[in-house]
């Protein structure tokens, strides 16, 4: 099994070599080629990255996609190295990336691998101001008949103003910024991006055409049951 992994790593490495070169000539017009060096990562999901240093082109891409159709991994060229250069990135070959990126067993494996080689770095869920664990219960009893299981809770290491809140279903945990840990922050606020994350809890992400859904119409409804809704929309783009 060793070897035919490395030997489908290799195969892979090659291919991808071959397609990074074609993208490189049609994107920029160019008919020398610099050195590309292509190598498998063992990142912690479905990521990929491409850089040039002293005319060579390094990529790494996501030992996930080792063995990806080859329309896939020629697709993926593409985009990385239209990103490399500030182009935009063709649509076709992005609507085929995503679809593959998007079946059931390349999530898993994403999924598997963030799990597996990643880490959640936040601190514990009582702050300066807010206690998270005790606005987790309100919440749950008030909105959910305490229906749901907590996840990990914390404060972000960061007073993050741009993404306030973010469930992980991977590592099961709800980190809220550390910006919202403030005593000229309303409480209500508070509860109400802890109120969203839950929401996830109870209606996980779904695949709907290829695409992964996170917020449905049920959630959205359920969004609205927050009883200082408005108040709470109001607010979030007072501190954006």
């Amino acid at each position: 099994m060793v070897a035919t992994d490395s030997t489908m790593m290799a195969s892979g490495e090659t291919s991808m070599r071959m397609y990074v070169a074609e993208a490189f000539r049609q994107i920029t017009g160019r008919v020398a080629l610099p050195v590309i060096q292509v190598d498998f990562y063992p990142f912690a999901g479905l990521n990929h990255t491409i850089r040039i240093r002293k005319q060579k082109i390094y990529v790494r891409i996501s030992d996930i996609l080792i063995g990806a159709p080859p329309e896939v991994s020629r697709a993926l060229a593409f985009i990385l190295v239209a990103r490399l250069f500030r182009q935009r990135v063709p649509g076709d070959h992005y609507n085929l990336y995503r679809t593959y990126s998007y079946q059931s067993e390349v999530v898993r494996a994403t999924d598997l691998a963030r799990r597996d080689r990643g880490r959640k770095i936040f601190s514990g869920s009582g702050g300066g101001v807010y206690d998270l664990d005790k606005i987790f219960r309100r919440l749950n009893r008030r909105y959910f008949g305490n229906s749901l299981a907590k996840p990990d809770l914390g404060w972000s290491e960061r007073r993050t103003k741009r993404v306030l809140g973010h469930h992980d279903d991977v590592h099961d945990s709800i980190v809220i910024s550390r910006s919202l840990d403030d005593d000229q922050i309303p409480e209500y606020l508070v509860e109400f991006v802890l109120y969203h994350e839950m929401l996830h809890l109870k209606h996980p992400a779904r695949m709907v055409n290829g695409r992964r859904i996170f917020h449905s119409a049920e959630f959205r409804d359920d969004e609205q049951r927050f009883a200082l809704y408005q108040e709470a929309l109001e607010a979030l783009e007072s501190i954006k």
